[in-house]
């Protein structure tokens, strides 16, 4: 029989870069609870929800005030100091989708998909995710993926990331299309960044995602078996720790790592 493909998205792969993460997030039952919620989370999922109702609106309503409008009208409060600080993050967020539909986006080019979900098979992922735009530029789709956090991006970010690359192998699978450009949409600067994919490199980010695979599941089935959870999900601590949703979970991730308000980690505090 052949072996069972691991069914998966890149965001349960990439939450394996420490395995007593992942353990906490995906093997324990029931789940332990996560920690507060994130400011710069709350920016994120608006933003991109404003950006996806966005494309929905009749073309001739599709403007950057609109945009905007569509953040300020669905915004939430969740993990602000208070009340001014969450009306600065909506006015700067809401800025932020204005200028970049005015500089960035024309809305008589309809793109081919909005959190659209692809799917793909390798020799042992059976991998999915959804996808914030997919562009029809002529010969091929272009992945977009946004972006609102501080930290700028580059050209090295859009080729080291692995969600791209298996977003690539969707759409060629689910849409029947050549496609190998990704391309990171920065928010916060409008800076682009954006890389080609090869058959190379799309290989390399395959064996590492199903490299993966296979530690996760000798990891699971060592548990099942009865081994020590912490023993096959060890954590693997570092300065990031300070924004992991299961921290106060962890001793070794508190003694790496400095403890964060909720709102530390906006692109702009106000």
């Amino acid at each position: 029989m052949p072996a069972q493909l691991f069914a998966c998205t890149p965001s349960r792969l990439a939450t394996f870069d420490c395995p007593r993460r992942y353990r906490f997030a995906y093997v324990d039952r029931p789940a332990p609870p996560r920690g507060i919620p994130w400011a710069h989370n709350t920016v994120g999922a608006i933003a991109h929800l404003a950006l996806y109702r966005w494309w929905l609106l009749p073309r001739a309503h599709r403007t950057p005030d609109e945009g905007a409008s569509l953040v300020e009208r669905t915004w939430q409060s969740s993990g602000f100091r208070d009340d001014v600080q969450s009306q600065q993050a909506c006015t700067t967020t809401a800025e932020w989708v204005r200028r970049y539909l005015t500089d960035h986006v024309d809305p008589r080019h309809e793109p081919l998909g909005v959190e659209r979900t692809v799917a793909a098979v390798t020799d042992g992922l059976a991998v999915s995710g959804r996808v914030d735009r997919i562009d029809d530029r002529g010969d091929e789709v272009v992945i977009v993926d946004y972006k609102t956090g501080r930290r700028e991006l580059g050209d090295d970010d859009a080729a080291a990331s692995s969600a791209l690359a298996l977003y690539v192998l969707g759409a060629r699978r689910t849409l029947r299309r050549a496609c190998r450009r990704v391309e990171l949409h920065h928010l916060p600067t409008g800076d682009v960044a954006s890389f080609e994919h090869t058959d190379r490199t799309l290989r390399e980010h395959v064996d590492r995602a199903e490299a993966t695979a296979v530690a996760i599941t000798r990891a699971t089935d060592a548990v099942a078996a009865g081994a020590d959870a912490d023993a096959a999900f060890p954590p693997a601590p570092s300065a990031s720790c300070s924004w992991c949703d299961f921290r106060s979970l962890c001793p070794e991730g508190r003694a790496a790592s400095e403890t964060r308000a909720a709102w530390d980690g906006l692109a702009d505090r106000g």
